[in-house]
């Protein structure tokens, strides 16, 4: 058989969006809004003392950059692209599996080994958004980032569903510059340092690593 003509991909991309798409539209606004809601109650439930988070020299080579604040928030449209390129239930459930360990991973340190990103000393009034932001966040749950964890583990996904889509290089390249700005944001608008992402960044490739079975067919 021969292959597909490249310009193929948009069709065969368009099934997977298209397949399932009831239970991946509820399960993505569920699967966030719970993610949410456990997140804000962890920040707020701590079972231990307050850590905060350690300085390193390489965070001072990171300037605070407000612009990329719309970067770092970019992450909910990027996180559901994975579940909603998914070709059958059976991919569905293994990627819902996998967010499910991560943030129960990510919640127990959260409760169990409450942190925090220190003091900057940054005059947050004259970053309007960032004020806001943090004053929603409080730079609570900061270790390890699961902005950064997600990120890596859509990119992983992602990039393997790209590839049987047989998409051109620049979107598999793309895919990978997504990820890492997003995770160059979470410093840059100081709502982590690099201790936070190195953890996620782990968090992320373990997760993505554990073998799941393909479901019987």
């Amino acid at each position: 058989m021969l292959p597909a003509p490249a310009a193929s991909w948009p069709r065969a991309a368009l099934r997977r969006l298209l397949a399932l798409w009831p239970a991946k539209l509820v399960g993505i606004t569920a699967g966030i809004s719970l993610f949410f809601v456990l997140y804000f109650w962890a920040a707020r439930s701590p079972q231990a003392a307050l850590t905060v988070m350690p300085v390193l020299a390489i965070d001072r080579w990171f300037t605070l950059r407000e612009g990329l604040l719309p970067v770092y928030a970019s992450l909910w449209v990027y996180v559901s692209l994975a579940p909603a390129f998914s070709k059958d239930g059976g991919e569905l459930l293994r990627y819902t599996a996998r967010a499910a360990l991560m943030s129960a991973i990510g919640f127990a340190f959260y409760l169990f080994y409450p942190s925090a990103v220190p003091d900057f000393g940054v005059d947050w009034t004259q970053y309007g958004s960032l004020q806001f932001l943090r004053a929603g966040d409080a730079s609570r749950n900061a270790f390890p980032s699961l902005h950064v964890s997600f990120a890596v583990l859509t990119c992983h996904l992602l990039a393997r569903q790209l590839r049987e889509l047989e998409v051109p290089v620049v979107l598999r390249l793309a895919n990978l510059a997504w990820c890492v700005g997003i995770a160059y944001s979470t410093i840059a608008i100081r709502q982590h340092v690099v201790v936070d992402v190195i953890g996620g960044l782990v968090l992320g490739l373990v997760v993505a690593a554990v073998p799941l079975r393909e479901p019987a067919r």
